[in-house]
């Protein structure tokens, strides 16, 4: 059996992909509220900064900064699941059980890096708010609502027509 390692670093700066089991399923973006909410309530508990993120139909991708003494995003990450597949059941989503009687809903791992320094936090960053282009999910980056980029412009650190010219460049993965 492989065992997996993951970077347990405190008060790091971590990109994560997550995905359904079904990549075919949009729950993500037909359920935003359920998973914003989710999102909310954890970090409440367990509080997290985050970065950028991208919610696709499928999948998501985001970048978190953890507080100084603290190293776990797992538990984070489960009770996120958790929270939004729950919150679905709530709203009577047809959600099939295994023969556990548990869901199926989410990917069994998610794929997560160490951001080393500010050059891989921005080529993620802009990785991250690309990747509903990448997708053919819209032609530009600002017409993907589920995305931190919107709050990016309003920041002032990217203009709304940033990713409209063809991108040369190695983006986070």
């Amino acid at each position: 059996m492989v065992h997996y390692r993951r970077n347990r670093l405190r008060g790091g700066t971590f990109f994560f992909t997550v995905t359904l089991a079904d990549r075919r399923s949009r729950l993500l973006v037909e359920h935003t509220d359920l998973l914003r909410e989710a999102f909310r309530v954890v970090r409440r508990e367990r509080p997290f900064r985050i970065e950028a993120i991208a919610v696709l139909p499928d999948h998501l991708h985001t970048i978190w900064t953890l507080p100084p003494d603290d190293n776990d995003y797992p538990s984070r990450w489960r009770a996120i699941k958790s929270r939004f597949t729950r919150a679905l059941r709530k709203r009577d989503v047809p959600l099939i059980p295994n023969a556990k009687g548990e869901c199926d809903l989410w990917a069994r791992r998610y794929w997560e890096h160490t951001i080393r320094d500010d050059n891989d936090l921005q080529r993620h960053t802009d990785y991250i708010h690309y990747n509903p282009v990448k997708h053919g999910l819209v032609k530009r980056v600002s017409d993907w609502p589920f995305s931190s980029f919107h709050r990016y412009v309003r920041l002032g650190w990217l203009s709304p027509d940033w990713g409209c010219e063809p991108t040369v460049g190695n983006f986070g993965e």
